[in-house]
């Protein structure tokens, strides 16, 4: 899907499995920034550069002229194509330096931060060549003037970041801004809602193109920002109520949780319940947008 005559969003459905026979069905954008050099923002799962390049040929141009991978985080749905890509195009590869370890090391990341299915969805580790940080510029293609923001949005990860190229009025927000009815995943609740306060402050954006969502234009931009702190707040909400008097079983919590908001009880996973924990540590200081 061509965005703007330089950015294409592309759409890749994979399957996690939970229990055995249990699928869950899922998708993750890729964006594909078609300048002089290609720029591509996260990679998808192990497999999705098959299509990557296929789109990439469809366009009238050649997979060998990637030259930079922008990782907003270090999760498998972003980085699982990453090291196929590399070795097909000696692309470089960005992200920040909070992901590194993870990146690099990607059975250290299963170890700490299970996922199910994990080994099918990344294809291995690969060296970061440098690091990014908040408030940095990235010229992709000096001849032409493109130019990418970074801006640091921890909450769903330690080192997650956003990018904003100005002169497209685009946003890629990675997974930074949650999608109301879907399933949450953040480390820092508190985070969370202060990384959306930030992207909400930028004027501009006519383009929100996000990991976990379809790309959002105009004035659904802002609309979505909002809607995902109202749905952050109803999380945490159910949280602290399904807690109750002291209740300290996380897989307890989880399954009233996810109950409460309606999501599908093959959800109910360490990985969410990991989520909700996130907010039980906050949850006398909950943070909100002002008015």
């Amino acid at each position: 899907m061509q965005v703007t005559p330089a950015i294409h969003a592309l759409r890749h459905p994979f399957q996690v499995p939970v229990a055995p026979g249990i699928t869950l069905d899922r998708f993750v954008y890729s964006y594909i920034i078609a300048c002089e050099t290609i720029t591509l923002i996260d990679t998808g799962v192990a497999g999705c550069e098959t299509r990557i390049f296929e789109y990439i040929r469809s366009i009238g141009r050649d997979p060998r002229e990637i030259s930079l991978i922008i990782l907003t985080h270090s999760h498998p749905d972003h980085i699982g194509a990453a090291l196929a890509i590399r070795d097909a195009t000696g692309c470089t590869i960005a992200a920040h330096a909070a992901e590194r370890a993870w990146i690099e090391d990607v059975v250290r990341q299963n170890r700490e931060r299970p996922v199910p299915g994990f080994d099918t969805l990344v294809g291995g580790p690969v060296p970061l060549d440098f690091e990014l940080e908040g408030g940095c510029t990235i010229d992709i293609d000096g001849t032409s003037g493109y130019e990418i923001q970074v801006i640091h949005t921890p909450g769903h990860s330690e080192g997650s970041i956003s990018l904003f190229m100005q002169g497209e009025g685009a946003l890629f927000s990675g997974d930074a801004i949650p999608v109301a009815g879907d399933l949450p995943v953040y480390d820092d609740a508190g985070q969370s809602v202060r990384s959306i306060r930030l992207l909400r402050s930028i004027q501009g954006i006519r383009h929100l193109l996000s990991a976990w969502d379809e790309p959002r234009h105009g004035e659904d931009v802002y609309g979505q920002m909002d809607r995902a702190h109202v749905y952050l707040r109803t999380i945490h909400e159910a949280v602290v109520r399904s807690a109750g008097d002291g209740n300290i079983d996380m897989m307890d919590i989880t399954h009233k949780t996810v109950a409460a908001l309606g999501l599908p009880p093959q959800a109910v996973s360490p990985l969410l319940a990991r989520t909700f924990a996130a907010n039980l540590r906050i949850q006398n200081t909950y943070p909100v947008f002002p008015g």
